[in-house]
């Protein structure tokens, strides 16, 4: 069963349950006597018996999360209509673009990575008027790719075979078809390698170190715009 909780709601906030029909891209309902909604910008708030009070002498921090009895719990979700969770990304991770529009990265990103020929992603676009993505292609596909096409199987050489280009354009073009406008990626660039714990681009939990990778790639995303 999955469930959904944090420290500062006792720690359970909803759990799959047959009851409700279990969904497997979902954390279920919430449990009983508590109350959940999505606040206009998509963060999951909390009510109930189960909130804290407060922070141990802290009330700075507390104002910041408990307003008019509802905890903001930093991520961002959906509620479906038979009122099931589901956690798209995290508040702070959210891209803003420059018409106040907001993305959930990870869910482009988790899209992206459905598609045999995409490994890793990362897509970026805050304060711009497009998403753009920095795009690991999937090794074994490559190989095949590679094998098929009479091409040597380096980053740095395939990055610039047209050919292999427009195969992950393809990917690419699959997942904007059920993307929003605003979400939908215009233009990516190849990465030299994976993200990897090893080169600090991935965290020991495999979650992607956005500034590490930015750091890293930030002028070829940014060309992406010129």
């Amino acid at each position: 069963l999955q469930g959904y909780g944090q420290t500062e709601a006792a720690p359970v906030i909803s759990c799959n349950r047959p009851k409700a029909g279990v969904r497997m891209d979902s954390v279920g309902p919430a449990l009983n006597d508590t109350e959940v909604q999505i606040a206009e910008d998509g963060e999951i708030l909390v009510r109930g018996e189960l909130v804290m009070h407060g922070y141990w002498r802290n009330d700075a921090e507390t104002a910041k999360v408990l307003k008019d009895g509802w905890l903001h719990t930093g991520d961002i979700g959906e509620i479906d209509d038979r009122g099931r969770i589901r956690i798209t990304d995290r508040k702070k991770d959210l891209i803003i673009n420059d018409k106040g529009e907001n993305v959930a990265p990870q869910k482009v990103e988790g899209m992206l990575t459905l598609q045999p020929e995409i490994a890793q992603a990362m897509i970026a676009g805050d304060k711009r008027p497009y998403m753009v993505a920095l795009i690991v292609p999937d090794p074994e596909w490559t190989q095949e790719w590679c094998a098929k096409n009479g091409d040597a199987c380096s980053f740095t050489r395939l990055a610039e075979n047209s050919e292999f280009r427009t195969a992950i354009g393809h990917a690419v073009e699959r997942v904007n078809a059920d993307l929003t406008v605003t979400e939908r990626v215009r233009r990516f660039v190849l990465a030299d390698g994976p993200f990897t714990i090893e080169n600090e681009q991935l965290t020991p939990s495999l979650k992607i170190r956005r500034h590490v990778v930015k750091q890293a790639y930030g002028e070829r995303l940014d060309a992406l715009y010129k």
